[in-house]
């Protein structure tokens, strides 16, 4: 795994109080985006490279107000179009380095086409992805990724959709990586956010985000204080998949899949447990881990997916390059002088 060599790096140390935004923050007080922007603001200054070399793109909701309050260059698009405008920022200039922030509603319905075809193509990228399981900027109506059943504005009897797993959706359009965070654990966003920064190619952070007004305690079985010791599994890659709140508990792969089993039941011992390897090229355990929910398992947090594969915008230049240098054509004229020629008299 590289970093990226062609965004340029600062010569001066810069903190994080270099990335604030000097416009007043209009998120509900209690809104799970005030910790993702901390996290943001915590991690551009790790990644070192020069102010002007961020660009942060958004669509449309409460996710999209972010360009204004990160203090680098932004664009705040359309709904649902952000992707697609990322895409054209990082061809058109590889030096940058490009986060998109966008939510369930904004990338997974209306921007849905875009969302699985920049992953497919592995724009060299990231995305924070937050997901609330809500519209909160329309004020409430059901997400795709709203739990069945879930009574909104749009759902008065109860939502009969099915919902997205967005880590399903990321590796079944061939994500290279994946990794999954709560707004309530900075530290881990922002590690997870420089493991992303860190990836050639397309990264997708899902956040479980809180939305106090319209979808409050949405991620309670995960996020809860009395539940997230046998609800969430931090994944580290090359160790074994421990949880609970003595490391009790661990995952361990049968011929059926993935089951949750007790360190001492039946002579288990941690050797018996299976280890992590985000980099593995195959996506098989990577799906399984994306998909566990509480309550039969816990939910996988941390990198999940970390796969090298090459990236659109490195090939896109490849093919600029070669064409540059096989082409008879070099400039405006070469050009409006090749074929055949009639002089009128």
């Amino acid at each position: 795994m590289e970093e990226n060599l062609t965004v340029e790096r600062s010569r001066v140390p810069l903190t994080k109080e270099d990335f604030v935004s000097d416009q007043m923050v209009k998120w509900c007080p209690g809104c799970g985006s005030h910790a993702i922007l901390s996290s943001v603001a915590n991690v551009f200054p790790k990644i070192g490279y020069k102010k002007e070399n961020f660009c942060v793109v958004s669509g449309i909701g409460c996710s999209s107000r972010f360009p204004y309050y990160v203090n680098t260059y932004g664009f705040h698009g359309i709904h649902g179009r952000a992707n697609a405008i990322a895409t054209g920022v990082k061809i058109s200039n590889p030096h940058l380095s490009v986060w998109v922030a966008t939510g369930d509603g904004d990338s997974l319905a209306i921007g849905g086409n875009h969302f699985i075809h920049i992953i497919r193509r592995n724009v060299d990228l990231n995305i924070l992805l937050f997901n609330n399981q809500i519209y909160g900027l329309t004020k409430g109506q059901y997400s795709p990724t709203t739990p069945m059943g879930s009574i909104t504005k749009s759902s008065p009897q109860g939502t009969i959709d099915h919902p997205f797993n967005p880590g399903e959706l990321v590796l079944g359009a061939q994500g290279t990586f994946f990794a999954r965070v709560v707004d309530n654990n900075i530290k881990m966003m922002t590690d997870v956010m420089f493991e992303a920064a860190r990836h050639d190619g397309t990264s997708v952070i899902e956040i479980l985000e809180n939305c106090v007004i319209f979808a409050d305690k949405t991620h309670e079985m995960i996020t809860s204080k009395d539940l997230r010791d046998d609800h969430q599994l931090h994944l580290k890659n090359g160790e074994p998949m421990l949880f609970g709140k003595n490391k009790e508990k661990g995952i361990q792969l049968s011929e059926s899949g993935l089951k949750v089993v007790k360190l001492g039941d039946n002579g288990i011992t941690e050797k018996d447990i299976l280890v992590h390897d985000q980099y593995s090229q195959d996506p098989g355990i990577h799906l399984m881990l994306a998909k566990m929910q509480p309550p039969a398992f816990p939910v996988a947090l941390g990198v999940i997916r970390s796969a090298m594969y090459p990236t659109y915008d490195d090939m896109v230049e490849a093919q600029i390059t070669n064409a540059k240098k096989s082409s008879p054509i070099k400039t405006v004229d070469d050009l409006l002088n090749s074929g055949e020629t009639w002089e009128i008299n």
